[in-house]
């Protein structure tokens, strides 16, 4: 083996990666104040948006999520 060569760390892109993210990923049902919308994230992505007006979950569950869950 040449003296010039280096060895790779293959996974030293796991602790780059984990070092870029700031907070927590999200995961799960969210209230979104800004949009007045509930928003549903899979692994800190955006997958799904439902109006608060006219949302078809129960009043109860809204209240929580919105006290609990807001963002």
């Amino acid at each position: 083996m040449s003296e010039d060569m280096e060895q790779m760390d293959l996974f030293d892109f796991c602790s780059a990666e984990s070092s870029r993210t700031a907070g927590p990923v999200l995961n799960g049902m969210y209230y979104e104040r800004s949009t007045d919308m509930f928003v549903s994230f899979v692994l800190g992505r955006r997958h799904y948006e439902e109006p608060a007006k006219g949302c078809p979950h129960l009043k109860e569950w809204q209240d929580r999520i919105k006290r609990e869950r807001s963002i």
